[in-house]
């Protein structure tokens, strides 16, 4: 009977003790779950240096503001010129076109009818006033012809204008369209442009554009001189009339910068930002002029030099613990 008391004693104080365990674990558990919710200002510190601004974020900060941090891509593009335009309008060129083609088919059975009856009245089988007649239609065709080609060419180009049937033919589905694109009042190109792109109002994806000829007139509203441009595989929100910002690419030597993806980028006061780590928890806050799209990002000349790093995911948390530092050195 003793031993058995024995027993249940132990099994009590086994007991006790692995509640007593699971108790201590359990609360170490939650203190490090709370430790994990602090905010990350807990963790971040604010410097400033000769105008330069650095927050400082440890090791567990970063963990938990999910921050990603690559290296910029290095890049180069060919000399450009900031031009801005709009969609021409298909279907008028394509009328346009139309009305040339029948101008010409006019012409030339007007050219033949001359020619016979030129033959005829050589052989004293034509009066000489049917000749007349038919010299007279020539001349008018003729000139139907050359206004139904300058129409066409002033509202394109001349090197638009000399295109084949087929080349109009593919704006009829909207798949293929002309673009033009006009240098702003005052700058002249000395250089054939090679090629361009451009980006629509809200959408900074660049769309490229194949270079055609220069424009047969200067824009009224811009003054300045035009560059006509065809699109293949166009977007359908590429409607006739759309506003446009672009670049034409020139030949000669390349500009060297560096992508920045979307994602980095961070707007504040009307300036647009990126943070470059320059230490293992060191992270500096850079103004970046974003005037020239990519693909997926911008072409940067400033800010950031080939090589260095910086915060493609959590910018805008470092942003906000920027704030709140600043806020609690003010106070």
């Amino acid at each position: 009977m003793k031993q058995k008391h024995i027993a249940i004693s132990i099994v009590a104080v086994i007991a006790i003790a692995v509640l007593i365990f699971a108790y201590v674990k359990g609360s170490k558990e939650r203190e490090a779950d709370a430790e994990e919710d602090q905010p990350i200002s807990a963790k971040s510190t604010l410097e400033q240096t000769n105008g330069v601004t650095i927050i400082h974020l440890d090791l567990k900060a970063q963990q938990l503001a999910g921050l990603e941090i690559v290296p910029v891509s290095t890049a180069t593009v060919p000399p450009e010129i900031k031009a801005y335009g709009r969609v021409l309008d298909s279907a008028s060129l394509v009328s346009l076109q139309s009305e040339t083609v029948a101008a010409r088919a006019v012409l030339q059975a007007s050219q033949a009818e001359y020619d016979r009856l030129k033959r005829l009245s050589v052989q004293d089988n034509a009066s000489a006033h049917a000749l007349e007649t038919a010299k007279a239609q020539l001349v008018q065709d003729q000139g139907a012809l050359e206004t139904a080609e300058t129409q066409l060419a002033a509202a394109s180009s001349k090197d638009v204008a000399a295109q084949s049937p087929e080349f109009f033919q593919s704006f009829a589905s909207q798949k293929n369209i002309l673009v033009r694109l006009d240098l702003p009042p005052g700058k002249i190109s000395t250089e054939t442009p090679t090629a361009a792109f451009f980006t629509q109002p809200g959408d900074e994806s660049p769309i490229a554009a194949k270079f055609l000829g220069r424009a047969a007139a200067v824009d009224p509203q811009t003054q300045g001189e035009g560059f006509i441009f065809l699109v293949t595989n166009a977007p359908a929100s590429l409607l006739p009339g759309l506003a446009l910002t672009g670049f034409l690419q020139l030949p000669g030597e390349p500009s060297h910068g560096v992508i920045v993806p979307n994602d980095a980028v961070v707007c504040s006061d009307d300036h647009a930002w990126i943070y470059a780590q320059t230490g293992k928890i060191d992270f500096e806050r850079r103004e970046i002029i974003l005037d020239h799209p990519a693909d997926g990002g911008w072409f940067v000349t400033n800010g950031i030099a080939a090589g260095e790093e910086i915060v493609v995911t959590g910018a805008q948390a470092l942003l906000s613990e920027e704030r709140k530092s600043q806020i609690k050195l003010e106070d």
